[in-house]
């Protein structure tokens, strides 16, 4: 991925309610010609062994791979950064920030996009204000971080004006994730322009097919919903 690009760039989630879905290496199977570059997992409940071989599918294919990891604890964290390392993947996303997690990702060439503000649950949940957010993630940065996770859509209160002022006053690579789930949204993204931005569980519920169609059969309609995204985001 190209940083500074304007067009945020979609990383699709091959997970429903923050976990991993058991036929996720299916998916891509079948979506890996789709328009997407940016392929993601959670850190549960697919087998490591599962997720290594699946992660070098995706790197066989020119993609860029992410692991979030919805875990707040240190330890929590860096088992899952361990397991980002030992699958090979580009991108740690989540995680509340720790030095140790830092150090670990920068030793192992892993880049890091922590959580930012308070975040609880699973689906998460963001809390906290904006300006305690932005000076959190620049102190992440200056520490090293590569980037934010930032929980956009999952926040508990005005989720667009607080994306925007966020944006503003955090010049790194931030990931608008969670809860994007329809064309509004969408369009809000693409004049905030962040770094990127993920689906998952929209997918899978059909979010962006019309209303005729079969949005129980996601299988079927997975790649023509990650293209018509796409295509979305690339009209000028």
């Amino acid at each position: 991925m190209e940083e500074g690009k304007h067009s945020p760039e979609l990383i699709v989630m091959l997970t429903h309610h923050d976990f991993t879905v058991v036929d996720a290496a299916e998916i891509f199977r079948r979506c890996k010609e789709s328009k997407a570059r940016c392929w993601g997992m959670k850190e549960h409940p697919l087998p490591p062994q599962q997720m290594s071989e699946l992660y070098a599918q995706m790197k066989a294919c020119g993609k860029t791979t992410f692991l979030e990891v919805v875990a707040y604890s240190e330890e929590e964290g860096m088992a899952g950064a361990e397991l980002a390392v030992r699958c090979g993947c580009d991108v740690l996303m989540g995680t509340s920030f720790s030095d140790a997690i830092n150090a670990y990702c920068r030793e192992h060439h892993l880049k890091y996009m922590p959580f930012v503000g308070q975040v609880t649950g699973r689906p998460s949940v963001l809390s906290g204000s904006v300006e305690s957010m932005v000076e959190e993630a620049n102190e992440c940065l200056e520490k090293g971080a590569y980037g934010i996770d930032l929980l956009g859509y999952r926040y508990d209160g005005n989720a667009p004006e607080m994306i925007r002022r966020f944006l503003a006053k955090v010049n790194a690579p931030v990931c608008v994730a969670g809860s994007i789930d329809s064309y509004e949204r969408l369009g809000e993204v693409k004049a905030m322009a962040p770094w990127a931005f993920t689906i998952g569980s929209a997918f899978f519920e059909g979010k962006f097919l019309d209303g005729q169609e079969a949005k129980e059969d996601y299988m079927t309609h997975f790649c023509e919903q990650i293209n018509r995204v796409c295509n979305f985001m690339e009209r000028g």
